[in-house]
Protein backbone atom coordinates (compact mmCIF):
# COMPACT_ATOMS: atom_id res chain seq x y z
CA UNK A 1 0.00 0.00 0.00
CA UNK A 2 1.09 3.81 -0.92
CA UNK A 3 2.04 5.85 1.93
CA UNK A 4 -1.24 8.09 2.22
CA UNK A 5 0.05 12.09 2.55
CA UNK A 6 -1.79 15.02 3.29
CA UNK A 7 -0.11 18.46 2.83
CA UNK A 8 -1.05 21.40 4.84
CA UNK A 9 0.10 24.54 3.13
CA UNK A 10 -1.33 27.68 2.32
CA UNK A 11 0.83 28.36 -0.33
CA UNK A 12 -0.45 27.38 -3.67
CA UNK A 13 3.01 27.10 -5.43
CA UNK A 14 4.42 24.80 -2.30
CA UNK A 15 0.89 22.66 -2.53
CA UNK A 16 1.92 21.87 -6.30
CA UNK A 17 5.92 21.42 -5.97
CA UNK A 18 5.15 18.99 -3.20
CA UNK A 19 2.42 17.03 -4.83
CA UNK A 20 4.80 17.24 -7.63
CA UNK A 21 7.57 15.60 -5.99
CA UNK A 22 5.35 13.33 -3.87
CA UNK A 23 3.56 12.15 -6.64
CA UNK A 24 6.51 11.04 -8.55
CA UNK A 25 6.98 8.20 -6.33
CA UNK A 26 4.36 5.07 -6.38
CA UNK A 27 5.22 4.34 -3.38
CA UNK A 28 3.56 7.78 -1.85
CA UNK A 29 0.35 8.75 -2.90
CA UNK A 30 -1.52 12.62 -2.18
CA UNK A 31 -4.50 12.36 -0.57
CA UNK A 32 -5.34 15.61 -0.42
CA UNK A 33 -4.18 19.59 -0.06
CA UNK A 34 -5.34 21.69 2.94
CA UNK A 35 -4.50 25.66 3.07
CA UNK A 36 -5.28 25.59 7.13
CA UNK A 37 -5.21 23.83 10.06
CA UNK A 38 -8.98 23.23 10.29
CA UNK A 39 -9.80 21.83 6.62
CA UNK A 40 -6.67 19.86 7.78
CA UNK A 41 -8.65 18.60 10.73
CA UNK A 42 -11.85 17.52 8.97
CA UNK A 43 -9.48 15.81 5.98
CA UNK A 44 -7.70 14.29 8.54
CA UNK A 45 -10.51 12.17 9.92
CA UNK A 46 -12.21 11.36 6.47
CA UNK A 47 -8.59 10.65 4.66
CA UNK A 48 -6.96 8.68 7.34
CA UNK A 49 -3.47 9.65 5.96
CA UNK A 50 -0.16 8.14 7.26
CA UNK A 51 1.73 11.26 7.40
CA UNK A 52 1.27 15.08 6.99
CA UNK A 53 3.38 17.65 5.66
CA UNK A 54 2.49 20.85 7.76
CA UNK A 55 3.72 24.65 7.11
CA UNK A 56 4.27 26.22 10.39
CA UNK A 57 2.43 30.15 9.36
CA UNK A 58 -0.69 29.73 8.02
CA UNK A 59 -3.71 31.52 7.92
CA UNK A 60 -6.25 30.78 11.36
CA UNK A 61 -4.19 28.93 13.09
CA UNK A 62 -0.31 28.78 13.34
CA UNK A 63 0.93 25.26 12.46
CA UNK A 64 2.56 24.70 16.24
CA UNK A 65 -0.59 25.56 18.03
CA UNK A 66 -2.29 22.73 15.64
CA UNK A 67 0.87 20.25 15.61
CA UNK A 68 0.64 20.39 20.02
CA UNK A 69 -3.00 19.69 19.33
CA UNK A 70 -2.88 16.95 16.94
CA UNK A 71 0.24 14.80 19.09
CA UNK A 72 -2.33 14.99 22.28
CA UNK A 73 -5.67 14.19 20.57
CA UNK A 74 -4.55 11.80 17.16
CA UNK A 75 -0.90 11.82 17.18
CA UNK A 76 0.80 10.69 13.96
CA UNK A 77 3.56 10.99 11.78
CA UNK A 78 3.97 15.11 10.95
CA UNK A 79 7.12 16.74 8.72
CA UNK A 80 7.54 20.73 9.07
CA UNK A 81 7.85 21.82 5.50
CA UNK A 82 8.29 26.19 6.25
CA UNK A 83 10.03 29.05 5.07
CA UNK A 84 10.96 29.75 8.77
CA UNK A 85 12.68 26.49 9.57
CA UNK A 86 16.36 27.90 8.76
CA UNK A 87 15.79 31.39 10.07
CA UNK A 88 13.72 30.34 12.96
CA UNK A 89 16.03 27.46 14.40
CA UNK A 90 13.83 27.83 17.50
CA UNK A 91 10.12 26.98 16.01
CA UNK A 92 11.66 23.71 14.22
CA UNK A 93 13.20 22.82 17.87
CA UNK A 94 9.85 23.51 19.12
CA UNK A 95 8.51 21.16 16.36
CA UNK A 96 10.51 18.33 17.43
CA UNK A 97 9.52 18.60 21.05
CA UNK A 98 5.73 18.79 20.72
CA UNK A 99 6.52 15.59 18.03
CA UNK A 100 7.09 15.90 14.81
CA UNK A 101 9.20 13.43 13.00
CA UNK A 102 11.30 15.16 10.92
CA UNK A 103 11.78 18.82 8.77
CA UNK A 104 12.52 20.57 5.30
CA UNK A 105 13.04 23.98 4.57
CA UNK A 106 10.44 25.11 2.09
CA UNK A 107 13.17 27.73 0.70
CA UNK A 108 14.87 24.37 -0.60
CA UNK A 109 11.78 22.96 -2.29
CA UNK A 110 12.59 24.65 -5.66
CA UNK A 111 15.80 23.61 -5.73
CA UNK A 112 14.74 19.86 -4.76
CA UNK A 113 12.55 20.04 -7.93
CA UNK A 114 15.13 20.51 -10.38
CA UNK A 115 17.64 17.72 -8.38
CA UNK A 116 17.21 13.83 -8.61
CA UNK A 117 19.49 14.11 -5.18
CA UNK A 118 16.87 16.46 -3.65
CA UNK A 119 14.07 14.89 -5.04
CA UNK A 120 15.48 11.20 -3.26
CA UNK A 121 15.76 13.27 0.16
CA UNK A 122 12.28 14.63 0.50
CA UNK A 123 10.97 11.14 -0.98
CA UNK A 124 12.93 9.16 1.64
CA UNK A 125 12.55 11.85 4.66
CA UNK A 126 8.15 10.98 4.11
CA UNK A 127 8.19 7.41 3.64
CA UNK A 128 10.43 6.97 6.69
CA UNK A 129 8.23 9.34 8.25
CA UNK A 130 5.30 6.86 7.14
CA UNK A 131 7.20 3.63 9.82
CA UNK A 132 8.46 6.25 12.54
CA UNK A 133 7.20 5.02 16.16
CA UNK A 134 4.86 8.26 17.54
CA UNK A 135 3.68 8.92 20.68
CA UNK A 136 0.92 10.85 22.09
CA UNK A 137 2.37 14.48 24.07
CA UNK A 138 0.93 13.33 27.23
CA UNK A 139 2.32 10.04 27.18
CA UNK A 140 5.85 10.87 26.21
CA UNK A 141 5.73 13.25 28.98
CA UNK A 142 4.35 10.53 31.70
CA UNK A 143 7.01 8.18 30.57
CA UNK A 144 9.59 11.17 31.19
CA UNK A 145 8.04 11.70 34.50
CA UNK A 146 8.21 8.03 35.42
CA UNK A 147 11.95 7.77 33.77
CA UNK A 148 12.82 10.23 36.43
CA UNK A 149 11.48 8.74 39.33
CA UNK A 150 13.82 5.81 38.63
CA UNK A 151 17.31 7.87 39.38
CA UNK A 152 18.69 8.42 42.59
CA UNK A 153 19.55 11.97 41.44
CA UNK A 154 17.73 14.50 40.09
CA UNK A 155 18.42 15.58 36.68
CA UNK A 156 21.43 17.82 36.72
CA UNK A 157 22.17 17.34 39.93
CA UNK A 158 25.80 15.12 41.41
CA UNK A 159 24.65 12.18 43.41
CA UNK A 160 26.00 10.83 46.51
CA UNK A 161 27.87 7.51 45.26
CA UNK A 162 30.92 9.19 44.26
CA UNK A 163 31.07 10.29 41.33
CA UNK A 164 34.26 12.50 42.00
CA UNK A 165 36.14 9.37 40.27
CA UNK A 166 34.24 10.55 37.36
CA UNK A 167 36.81 13.68 37.44
CA UNK A 168 39.59 11.52 36.66
CA UNK A 169 38.66 8.97 34.56
CA UNK A 170 40.41 9.31 31.28
CA UNK A 171 37.26 8.04 29.51
CA UNK A 172 34.96 10.10 25.93
CA UNK A 173 31.58 9.14 25.37
CA UNK A 174 30.04 9.95 21.98
CA UNK A 175 26.65 9.98 20.70
CA UNK A 176 25.13 9.96 17.70
CA UNK A 177 21.64 10.14 16.53
CA UNK A 178 19.67 11.78 13.29
CA UNK A 179 16.31 11.06 13.01
CA UNK A 180 14.61 11.70 16.35
CA UNK A 181 17.68 12.39 17.36
CA UNK A 182 16.90 16.13 19.38
CA UNK A 183 15.12 15.02 21.80
CA UNK A 184 16.37 11.74 22.16
CA UNK A 185 20.05 13.10 22.92
CA UNK A 186 17.89 15.76 25.60
CA UNK A 187 16.49 13.23 27.50
CA UNK A 188 19.86 11.52 27.74
CA UNK A 189 21.70 14.65 28.99
CA UNK A 190 19.27 15.88 31.54
CA UNK A 191 19.98 12.86 33.50
CA UNK A 192 23.54 12.68 33.64
CA UNK A 193 25.52 14.05 36.76
CA UNK A 194 27.80 17.21 36.27
CA UNK A 195 31.09 14.96 36.71
CA UNK A 196 30.51 13.01 33.82
CA UNK A 197 33.79 12.30 31.47
CA UNK A 198 33.57 14.56 28.33
CA UNK A 199 30.64 13.83 25.88
CA UNK A 200 30.73 14.66 21.51
CA UNK A 201 27.82 14.40 19.98
CA UNK A 202 27.21 14.47 16.11
CA UNK A 203 23.06 14.62 15.33
CA UNK A 204 22.29 15.16 11.43
CA UNK A 205 20.96 18.84 11.56
CA UNK A 206 20.28 21.71 8.61
CA UNK A 207 22.58 24.09 8.78
CA UNK A 208 22.31 27.06 11.33
CA UNK A 209 20.53 24.78 13.48
CA UNK A 210 23.37 23.54 15.41
CA UNK A 211 23.99 26.68 17.73
CA UNK A 212 20.76 26.49 18.90
CA UNK A 213 20.43 23.42 19.40
CA UNK A 214 23.28 23.62 21.82
CA UNK A 215 21.95 26.56 23.91
CA UNK A 216 18.26 24.65 24.42
CA UNK A 217 20.67 21.63 25.48
CA UNK A 218 22.29 23.30 27.95
CA UNK A 219 19.75 24.93 29.30
CA UNK A 220 17.68 21.67 30.32
CA UNK A 221 21.13 19.92 31.59
CA UNK A 222 23.62 20.46 34.48
CA UNK A 223 26.68 19.32 32.06
CA UNK A 224 27.81 22.91 30.31
CA UNK A 225 26.55 22.07 26.62
CA UNK A 226 28.56 23.98 23.79
CA UNK A 227 28.41 24.23 19.87
CA UNK A 228 32.22 22.42 19.37
CA UNK A 229 35.55 24.48 18.17
CA UNK A 230 38.26 23.68 16.67
CA UNK A 231 41.35 22.63 18.80
CA UNK A 232 38.71 23.11 21.70
CA UNK A 233 40.04 20.93 25.09
CA UNK A 234 37.81 17.98 26.07
CA UNK A 235 36.77 17.99 30.19
CA UNK A 236 34.31 16.33 32.53
CA UNK A 237 31.54 18.39 32.68
CA UNK A 238 31.50 19.19 29.16
CA UNK A 239 29.61 18.21 26.10
CA UNK A 240 30.89 19.37 22.50
CA UNK A 241 28.47 19.16 19.47
CA UNK A 242 29.36 19.25 16.38
CA UNK A 243 28.50 22.09 14.20
CA UNK A 244 26.30 22.27 11.02
CA UNK A 245 28.34 21.71 8.20
CA UNK A 246 31.61 20.34 9.58
CA UNK A 247 33.00 16.60 10.73
CA UNK A 248 34.01 16.31 14.59
CA UNK A 249 36.63 14.47 15.41
CA UNK A 250 38.17 13.43 18.64
CA UNK A 251 42.23 13.85 18.67
CA UNK A 252 44.67 13.19 20.67
CA UNK A 253 47.00 15.65 22.32
CA UNK A 254 50.08 15.43 24.78
CA UNK A 255 47.89 13.33 27.71
CA UNK A 256 44.47 15.51 26.72
CA UNK A 257 42.12 14.76 23.77
CA UNK A 258 40.85 18.06 21.94
CA UNK A 259 38.15 18.74 19.13
CA UNK A 260 38.94 18.76 15.60
CA UNK A 261 36.72 19.80 13.32
CA UNK A 262 36.92 19.40 9.60
CA UNK A 263 35.40 20.48 6.27
CA UNK A 264 36.03 17.38 4.07
CA UNK A 265 33.77 15.13 1.78
CA UNK A 266 30.08 14.28 2.86
CA UNK A 267 30.18 10.62 4.75
CA UNK A 268 26.97 8.34 3.86
CA UNK A 269 25.32 11.79 2.53
CA UNK A 270 26.13 13.62 5.96
CA UNK A 271 28.28 16.23 7.51
CA UNK A 272 28.61 16.11 10.25
CA UNK A 273 28.59 12.23 10.08
CA UNK A 274 28.63 10.12 13.17
CA UNK A 275 30.97 7.47 11.64
CA UNK A 276 33.47 10.22 11.37
CA UNK A 277 33.26 11.00 14.81
CA UNK A 278 33.22 7.17 16.14
CA UNK A 279 36.11 6.35 14.13
CA UNK A 280 38.13 9.04 15.77
CA UNK A 281 37.50 7.80 19.25
CA UNK A 282 38.29 4.25 17.97
CA UNK A 283 41.71 5.85 17.25
CA UNK A 284 42.18 8.52 19.46
CA UNK A 285 40.54 7.09 22.69
CA UNK A 286 40.20 3.70 21.98
CA UNK A 287 38.89 1.47 25.38
CA UNK A 288 38.43 4.43 27.00
CA UNK A 289 35.56 5.41 24.81
CA UNK A 290 31.79 4.75 25.31
CA UNK A 291 30.10 4.58 21.97
CA UNK A 292 25.81 5.41 21.73
CA UNK A 293 24.02 5.02 18.54
CA UNK A 294 20.37 6.70 18.91
CA UNK A 295 17.91 6.86 16.38
CA UNK A 296 17.69 7.94 13.10
CA UNK A 297 17.35 7.00 9.23
CA UNK A 298 19.93 5.22 7.17
CA UNK A 299 22.94 3.39 8.71
CA UNK A 300 25.42 6.32 9.65
CA UNK A 301 27.33 5.30 12.36
CA UNK A 302 27.44 1.55 12.11
CA UNK A 303 30.76 1.26 10.78
CA UNK A 304 32.25 3.70 13.11
CA UNK A 305 31.17 1.87 15.56
CA UNK A 306 32.21 -1.25 15.09
CA UNK A 307 35.32 0.15 14.37
CA UNK A 308 35.18 1.78 18.53
CA UNK A 309 33.87 -2.53 19.63
CA UNK A 310 37.47 -3.43 18.19
CA UNK A 311 39.22 -0.71 19.66
CA UNK A 312 38.11 -2.51 23.28
CA UNK A 313 35.23 0.66 23.33
CA UNK A 314 31.83 0.08 25.26
CA UNK A 315 29.27 0.06 22.52
CA UNK A 316 25.33 0.46 23.21
CA UNK A 317 22.55 0.92 20.66
CA UNK A 318 18.77 2.57 21.19
CA UNK A 319 16.71 -0.21 21.34
CA UNK A 320 13.72 -0.08 18.54
CA UNK A 321 10.32 0.21 21.04
CA UNK A 322 12.10 3.79 22.09
CA UNK A 323 13.72 5.14 18.40
CA UNK A 324 11.42 6.95 16.12
CA UNK A 325 13.43 5.33 13.57
CA UNK A 326 15.48 2.31 13.91
CA UNK A 327 17.34 2.58 11.00
CA UNK A 328 21.41 3.43 12.64
CA UNK A 329 20.58 1.37 15.67
CA UNK A 330 18.92 -1.30 13.51
CA UNK A 331 22.38 -1.14 11.39
CA UNK A 332 24.48 -1.40 14.00
CA UNK A 333 22.72 -4.26 15.88
CA UNK A 334 23.08 -6.09 12.68
CA UNK A 335 26.76 -5.78 12.47
CA UNK A 336 27.11 -7.15 15.66
CA UNK A 337 28.81 -4.58 16.83
CA UNK A 338 26.58 -3.44 20.07
CA UNK A 339 27.43 -4.73 23.38
CA UNK A 340 24.34 -3.49 25.44
CA UNK A 341 20.73 -2.31 22.99
CA UNK A 342 19.56 -0.03 25.70
CA UNK A 343 15.66 1.65 26.10
CA UNK A 344 16.15 5.80 25.79
CA UNK A 345 14.94 5.80 29.65
CA UNK A 346 18.11 3.51 30.59
CA UNK A 347 20.81 5.29 28.12
CA UNK A 348 21.44 7.53 31.04
CA UNK A 349 22.02 5.31 33.72
CA UNK A 350 24.43 2.74 32.05
CA UNK A 351 26.55 5.85 30.84
CA UNK A 352 27.18 6.40 34.59
CA UNK A 353 27.70 2.87 35.57
CA UNK A 354 30.22 2.66 32.72
CA UNK A 355 31.86 5.42 33.54
CA UNK A 356 32.80 4.95 36.97
CA UNK A 357 33.48 0.91 36.23
CA UNK A 358 37.13 0.30 35.79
Amino acid sequence: MPVKVLIVDDSALVQQMLSKILGSDPGIQVVGVAPDPYVARDMIKKLNPDVLTLDVEMPRMNGIAFLENLMRLRPMSVVMVSSLIESGAEVTLKALELGAVDYFPKDQLEIACGSQGGVKDILGMVKAAAGARVRALDERKRINKEAMKRYTLEPGQVSNIGFSQLRFANRIIGLGASTGGTEAIADVLQYLPAGMPGIVITQHILDNFSKSFAMRLNANSGLNVVEAVDGQKIIPGHVYLAPDGRHLMVEREGLCHICRLDDGPLCNRHKPSVDVMFKSLAKSVGSNAIGVIMTGMGEDGAVGLSEMKQSGAATLAQDEMSSVIWGMPGSAIKRGCVDEVVSLRDISQRLIELSISS
